[in-house]
């Protein structure tokens, strides 16, 4: 093993070689301008970029859209009667009652809405769950 070389281990069948020496040094520069990338994006690249940005935006976690609405958790756990401590867990939650999600949303000045999308593209809006 050369000096400035080191074996990091995740599992005892898998090492991985790591070298102290800067990325720089190597030829590796891991930061790059983002403007400097999109210019050599090709048109269609750049439009299926876009596309791509528009429906991530169209799909935010609750701690997402939390963020973008500019509020607090603190706030939150104010408006629904709660401990901010019980934001955070809600935030991080996979599987909830329809309730309480409706209840998180209602406090960042949003309505639940329950749609089936079949694959033909249609949609129907499940009204069983509006009050």
């Amino acid at each position: 093993m050369t000096a400035g070389t080191k074996f990091m281990c995740q599992s005892r069948t898998g090492c991985l070689k790591s070298t102290s020496a800067p990325l720089k040094k190597i030829g590796l520069n891991m930061a790059k301008n983002f403007q400097e990338l999109r210019a050599k994006m090709s048109p269609a690249a750049r439009v299926a970029s876009e596309a791509e940005h528009h429906r991530l935006l169209k799909e935010m976690s609750l701690y997402q859209l939390r963020k973008a609405r500019e509020l607090t958790q603190t706030k939150i756990a104010e408006d629904l009667h709660i401990g901010q401590g019980d934001v955070s867990k809600l935030e991080r939650r996979t599987d909830m009652y329809v309730s309480t999600l409706a209840s998180d949303l209602q406090a960042v000045g949003a309505e639940l809405e329950i749609r089936a999308v079949f694959p033909d593209g249609s949609a129907v809006k499940i009204a069983q769950f509006s009050e």
